[in-house]
């Protein structure tokens, strides 16, 4: 599967129904994964949700159309699936910085938001070793930090030396840490965890169901080394997998001087 390619048919397809409700299950099927692996590999390649660049083609075109006729507000936020014209209206000023009724006068400020395309040469990636493993049923207990996609790299490191620090004495080192997202490819709402594999009651408890991950086996500890193996699976591996992602938290088990960086899958 040429993944780029696939996404310039994502890309035709959005252009085409800007005017209709756009099935984000639909755009899925047209690469040939689930929903939820479909969001995180356009949002990795695009730099963009497929949220946001909706969004952003149907404010520019509307910007281009109020040019020709700023007396209708209205017919134009109905058409690209405004509810009011008072949410259009907040809409196209903070894409374009201006109303939708100053448009004639100040139409040199209006923005355009080109369409994306992708090179369809495919380069090859480095070779990625890993393996597939079943969990049975586990729980963990441990404590969080809210973070987000440009602070989490400094955030957890930081949070695991404060929490090693307070509990490594009492219970041990650390065995987990695990990244949850909050309307994961949507918010930029993060949380890093430090966890327990034993029970420890003053912890919060976190039990994952029976399933298949994906393991890759880091030969450190230090938190450059994991963030960088995160960083290849997303931006290498992931785009031309055949495994669709499932919707649990990433989680890094810490043990014999390693790390083992773990994405559930499904089966």
């Amino acid at each position: 599967m040429n993944i780029y390619k696939s996404l310039n048919e994502v890309i035709k397809y959005i252009e085409n129904n800007l005017e209709d409700t756009i099935s984000y299950s639909y755009l899925a099927k047209i690469v040939g994964v689930n929903e939820y692996t479909f969001l995180r590999v356009f949002d990795l390649i695009a730099n963009i949700s497929v949220a946001d660049y909706i969004r952003n083609r149907r404010l520019s075109n509307a910007g281009i159309e109020l040019l020709s006729n700023s007396n209708r507000i209205m017919d134009i936020a109905i058409k690209y699936n405004y509810e009011s014209s008072t949410s259009f209206s907040r809409a196209f000023e903070r894409f374009h910085g201006i109303k939708p009724s100053e448009v004639s006068k100040n139409s040199e400020k209006l923005k355009v938001f080109p369409i994306l395309h992708f090179q369809e040469t495919e380069t090859k990636a480095e070779n990625i070793e890993y393996s597939i493993i079943q969990l049975n049923e586990f729980t963990i207990y441990g404590k969080g930090i809210k973070t987000t996609y440009n602070t989490i790299h400094k955030d957890a490191p930081n949070f695991y030396n404060k929490f090693e620090e307070k509990y490594q004495k009492i219970y041990g080192n650390p065995d987990f840490g695990m990244i949850i997202y909050e309307d994961r490819f949507i918010s930029d709402n993060f949380e890093y965890w430090v966890l327990y594999k034993k029970e420890i009651r003053e912890f919060t408890k976190y039990t994952f169901q029976k399933s298949k991950w994906i393991k890759l086996e880091i030969p450190s500890q230090n938190p450059i080394d994991i963030q960088n193996m995160s960083a290849k699976f997303y931006n290498e591996f992931l785009p031309s997998c055949k495994y669709n992602l499932k919707n649990l938290p990433e989680l890094e088990y810490y043990h014999d001087e390693i790390t083992d960086f773990l994405i559930a899958i499904e089966d």
